[in-house]
């Protein structure tokens, strides 16, 4: 009885890597996640969304990855501001996950929704955003100039798709 269950164990341990080869890679929940479009496909762009962004009447939402990998997500406000055509998110991030993950190269999504009319109970205007860190000294400066006073944490949107 020894030598079966021995034996069936070495099966067992032998088969690991040819179902490790053979397992799918998972999604890319970045990429993939809310591909419909359930309120339309119309999302805030441009001057509309940095008004309503700016107007603090809504909710913000930053996203990132924390380093085991698992999401994180933060409720914050922050302002839109625009230099040369191209919309900039300025975060007020106190020392936090957020900030740690930001540090250590984390991508970051963040979503603004309107907030309900008397049309519907709940958020369907807005936009989802993903962001990249200004890092040119030069930018941050006249940034800074145009931006209400706080942290020189500016990020690009650099896409912008419907709420889902």
């Amino acid at each position: 009885m020894k030598k079966l269950l021995m034996l069936t164990l070495v099966l067992c341990l032998l088969s690991l890597p040819v179902l490790a080869e053979t397992a799918e890679a998972p999604a890319d929940a970045f990429t993939s996640a809310s591909v419909n479009n359930y309120y339309g496909s119309a999302a805030l762009t441009g001057d509309d969304l940095m008004n309503a962004i700016n107007a603090y009447n809504g909710f913000f939402v930053i996203a990132s990855v924390n380093p085991d990998g698992t999401p994180n997500i933060g409720f914050y406000i922050y302002s839109c501001v625009k230099l040369n055509d191209t919309y900039y998110l300025q975060l007020g991030l106190s020392p936090n996950q957020t900030t740690v993950n930001i540090d250590n190269g984390s991508a970051l999504v963040a979503m603004y929704a309107s907030a309900p009319t008397g049309e519907t109970p709940y958020a369907t205007a807005g936009a989802r955003m993903n962001l990249e860190k200004v890092t040119d000294a030069d930018t941050i400066a006249a940034l800074k100039e145009i931006a209400p006073q706080g942290t020189e944490l500016f990020y690009e949107i650099v896409l912008v798709r419907p709420l889902g």
